[in-house]
């Protein structure tokens, strides 16, 4: 008698992230599809099966109001009003008099072309893709929970909770009453508490938009019930030219010449260069901070102190402090104008007074003296592009330039799988998720650089996953557990090394000994209930570890 193996849920989470993938790919090749069609739907059912811990009770008949904010975060504002989205490359929309829309926790540039047409700009290539079409098709799917829940069965009317809602939104002004009672309606609608509404139309709620959340949850019903009742479909689609374009590396050309012409024309290109990416304050701050405040903080100040007073809000006056003597110690900034939306620092240690750095150097010639070079976080994909663009040859001429990269140095925010938020991890290597690639390397850092600050480190295996916003915890816990050894999950680091390692063990347009580090602090514990991504950012917890690495990275430099 013939057995049969049953697969087991991360088994079949992970066949459903690949039909996922697989379903994007072809439909950005098809160049469009309509969510309630079969694609739209092979989608949905992807997403449900695979029920990602970031989207919370998406596969409940409640709605998921913690994925709704995550989600909209990361959308430009009005897109749920919107029939029609369209993907475009930077087809020069900028020049137009449409002022772009850009998401609050994601850079991109969106343009509302009309009252039901939105485009959104990909320049930082296929990731941004998934992670759009990954939030797309959740509000679908909350767009449909509503519609079922507002619409009567078998006829065209609505509830009575819908027909209130609709009611008060037509008033130009709500008082707290009605305002109150447009909520007890929206609980009911989307099968929450009054009090759980409560606290999300607070978070939603802006000076100029104070009902922004109850409009969300009427456009987002009502395109759904449109769409039953009338048929006026909902598209997405790719244009031609972002089709034409994607993969070529088009924005990460422009943004390694801009840098390499910027480095020519300070005479730093032949410099030794070390590359951190990281932010674009932790490094000025880690080099100049306690210098530039001198006057505002006492000797004996705790140098977290300091980082902390920088990372809030309000010190605005204190960070251009510390800018401006940046600069007069040979800092260069770049803005990006490439698209890639990652902006760039260039230190020339050179032009660091004395006294002015609150690290010490060797004494070498100004030929010698490190130049470095942050870059701003890339997203997914995008690291490979703009890396391996960088670490080619400058020039065109019969003997190009090499670059003399001595250091790549990657700081990075990460979920973790065993520990909390702020905790930090060493990777030894990192795998690519959906594949058996693997990117073993040497790291200059270790456990032992960061013992003795309060913070549990870790050292292991990273995974290089599609998306974060995929991911779930059987899948996490089977990399956890299984010999992979897995104490973590990021987007970048794959992509770094495949370009560091192909550019140094097989181009020779850098150094075969190049040193690098790579370092990681957790944002968030996808294995546990409440410490997702879509739980809230970190605030303060990520000062210590992201200025812990940073110095460890910048002392690593100055030693070399």
């Amino acid at each position: 008698m013939k057995t049969t193996t049953a697969t087991t849920r991360a088994q079949e989470s992970t066949n459903a992230i690949e039909r996922l993938y697989v379903t994007m790919r072809h439909l950005f090749n098809r160049g469009f599809y309509k969510p309630n069609g079969v694609s739209g739907e092979a989608l949905k059912n992807a997403l449900l099966l695979l029920r990602p811990e970031i989207y919370g009770s998406i596969a409940e008949e409640k709605a998921e109001l913690n994925g709704l904010t995550y989600v909209l975060d990361r959308l430009p504002e009005g897109i749920e009003q919107c029939r029609f989205i369209n993907l475009t490359s930077d087809e020069g929309y900028g020049a137009s008099h449409i002022n772009p829309i850009i998401p609050p926790k994601r850079r991109r540039n969106c343009y509302r072309i009309d009252d039901e047409q939105m485009n959104i700009e990909i320049t930082r290539g296929r990731s941004d893709i998934y992670d759009i079409l990954t939030h797309l098709t959740f509000l679908f799917i909350e767009s449909e929970k509503i519609c079922k829940r507002v619409l009567i069965p078998d006829t065209e009317k609505t509830i009575r909770d819908w027909v209130k809602l609709e009611s008060a939104l037509k008033k130009e002004e709500l008082s707290q009453a009605e305002r109150e009672i447009a909520l007890i309606h929206t609980a009911n609608i989307l099968g929450r508490s009054f009090e759980e509404i409560l606290e999300v139309y607070t978070n939603f709620s802006t000076k100029e938009n104070p009902e922004r959340f109850l409009r969300i949850i009427f456009w987002l019903g009502k395109l759904a019930l449109e769409e039953e009742i009338t048929g006026e479909k909902r598209a997405i689609t790719f244009s031609s030219l972002l089709r034409e374009r994607l993969g070529h590396h088009i924005h990460g050309e422009i943004w390694a010449n801009n840098i390499k012409e910027t480095l020519n024309a300070h005479n730093l290109l032949e410099r030794p260069i070390h590359i951190i990416s990281a932010n674009m304050h932790s490094v000025m701050n880690s080099l100049f901070a306690r210098k530039a405040l001198i006057e505002e903080f006492k000797e004996d100040s705790d140098n977290l102190e300091i980082y902390e007073a920088l990372s809030s809000s309000g010190n605005v006056s204190l960070r251009m402090k510390v800018q401006e003597h940046a600069e007069r110690n040979g800092m260069i900034s770049i803005d990006d104008t490439s698209g890639t939306n990652i902006n760039v620092q260039i230190f020339d240690t050179a032009k660091i007074e004395d006294g002015a750095c609150c690290y010490e150097f060797e004494e070498i010639p100004d030929d010698k003296k490190p130049v470095i070079f942050v870059m701003d976080y890339a997203f997914g994909e995008q690291a490979y592009e703009t890396i391996d663009e960088f670490l080619k040859p400058f020039g065109k001429k019969k003997k190009p330039v090499l670059i003399d990269v001595v250091s790549v140095n990657i700081m990075g925010k990460a979920g973790i799988l065993q520990g909390g938020k702020g905790d930090l991890m060493i990777p030894s290597a990192h795998i690519f998720e959906g594949t058996a690639d693997n990117y073993p390397f040497r790291n200059e850092l270790c456990a032992a650089d960061f013992e003795n600050h309060g913070l549990k480190v870790f050292e292991g295996t990273m995974v290089t996953v599609l998306g974060t916003s995929l991911q779930n915890k059987d899948i996490l816990k089977f990399f956890h557990k299984s010999t992979w050894n897995v104490i973590g999950l990021e987007m970048e680091g794959v992509h770094y090394q495949k370009a560091i390692q192909s550019a140094s063990k097989i181009r020779k347009s850098i150094r075969e000994d190049v040193k690098v580090s790579y370092a990681y602090y957790a944002s968030d514990n996808p294995l546990e209930t409440g410490s997702t991504l879509a739980s809230g950012g970190l605030g303060t917890t990520g000062v210590k570890p992201t200025y812990l690495i940073t110095d460890r990275i910048l002392k690593q430099i100055f030693s070399s």
